[in-house]
């Protein structure tokens, strides 16, 4: 078993088109490299403006390669929960912004003739308890009479046409969701970036940021370790990696490891049995698995096996923790080898929402909680637009960003093991 990537096996990454040092001035600066800022980039650049992409690592290094390549509909939230934190008008254009997420990525791999294994395959979540099978017909009714969005509830009699496990108490399925392969198409949106004239740098930590003016302009002193920028506005998508640089954003951010194990390839029998609709597939548990069939009939099975961040501790335990998880859902599965193991870290909000906007000055948008796929695109691209002096349809600006409770929060999340263990907990008397 390797302690690597899968995804970064199936592609060559781009590495910045950007000169040995930086511009002394740009319209905007975009910190990180992933589905968030690539994709604002790309849309400000198409625009005329002239940006810079600040990355620590490389292009796509984060979540936006490591993830499970699942484009879904709807938020991590369930739909009445959302409904009673913001009422009926605006959750039903947060719905509506997520099902525009989807066709935002269908769009922009078709212009851009990205290579991703792209495909409308559908989701299908899965009720680990029959409470949680009950919600569903619930959620279904809603999102039908509210968000005209059709859903479909399975019976567990039912489920064997969705999936080759029978430890579920049946499903819930929207056809409209996707799978794709994402380290392929965070590359073509690196490739795309640049293309329309963005320049990426990577390897450019950034350290600091302050207010600056430039000859009676309004802007912004960057240093990180390749040397100073001034840029007139700062567009701050870092999400999961989001650092002392940012102090005020890092604190209402968690960031939380989820890992991925993925098995040798399986005959074409066995991969039809196990997932006969190809799905994108999780369960309904907090702490949950989720998993899917990779374009080379791989079984991709991740979850929060370890909630802290990834390093090679982490790694290793989850490797145990998911397959022992993937037996218990897909017996079939016990002699298979895993072939890699890798982690990655999400980006939380205390609300368990995605959040966009400005503070402190800064433009930002992050809190995606394992949906950031088609989110995070679609928010690059609608603060893009924002940033260049439009007023685009965005419902996840403005609403309230709390913090951690009576402030027992610096960015640190000493909290960690108490919150695994009380999800934990939910899990078992829900």
């Amino acid at each position: 078993m390797l302690e690597q990537n899968y995804w970064l096996t199936t592609v060559a990454m781009p590495h910045g088109n950007g000169a040995p040092t930086l511009p002394e001035r740009v319209d905007v600066a975009v910190i990180g490299a992933g589905f968030t800022g690539l994709s604002a980039a790309r849309t400000l650049a198409k625009r005329g403006a002239k940006v810079a992409v600040l990355e620590s690592e490389t292009v796509g290094w984060g979540a936006s390669s490591r993830n499970g390549g699942m484009v879904l509909t709807g938020m991590k939230l369930g739909v009445n929960k959302v409904i009673s934190m913001y009422g009926r008008e605006l959750t039903r254009r947060m719905y509506a912004a997520s099902l525009a997420s989807m066709d935002c990525v269908e769009q922009i791999v078709r212009e851009e003739g990205i290579e991703c294994d792209s495909a409308r395959c559908g989701h299908l979540e899965v009720a680990c308890k029959q409470s949680h099978f009950d919600d569903y017909a619930r959620q279904v009714e809603v999102i039908a009479r509210e968000f005209n969005h059709e859903l479909r509830v399975v019976r567990r009699g039912e489920l064997g046409a969705e999936i080759g496990s029978t430890i579920y108490f049946g499903g819930m399925v929207d056809d409209v969701s996707a799978g794709l392969n994402p380290a392929r198409y965070v590359a073509g949106l690196g490739r795309a970036a640049m293309k329309a004239g963005a320049e990426i740098f990577e390897h450019a930590r950034v350290e600091n940021m302050q207010r600056e003016s430039r000859q009676g302009e309004p802007g912004w002193k960057i240093m990180n370790s390749r040397g100073p920028l001034w840029a007139r506005e700062v567009f701050v998508a870092t999400s999961g990696y989001t650092g002392r640089a940012t102090p005020s954003l890092q604190k209402k951010i968690i960031p939380i490891g989820s890992f991925i194990i993925t098995t040798e390839v399986l005959p074409e029998a066995l991969a039809r049995e196990l997932s006969p609709r190809n799905r994108m597939i999780y369960d309904s548990k907090n702490y949950l698995y989720y998993y899917r069939l990779t374009p080379d009939r791989r079984m991709l099975f991740g979850g929060r096996a370890a909630f802290f961040p990834e390093n090679d501790r982490t790694v290793r335990r989850s490797a145990e923790i998911l397959r022992r998880g993937m037996i218990d859902v897909y017996p079939q599965l016990r002699d298979a080898k895993v072939d890699y193991v890798w982690g990655g870290t999400l980006d939380f909000a205390f609300d368990i929402m995605p959040h966009a906007g400005q503070m402190d000055g800064m433009y930002y948008a992050l809190g995606y909680a394992g949906h950031g796929v088609a989110m995070a695109t679609y928010q690059g691209q609608k603060m893009a637009e924002l940033i260049a002096g439009d007023k685009p349809e965005n419902p996840f600006v403005g609403i309230p960003f709390p913090g951690a409770p009576l402030g027992m929060y610096n960015g640190k999340p000493w909290f960690l093991p108490f919150a695994g263990a009380w999800y934990k907990a939910l899990d078992w008397v829900s």
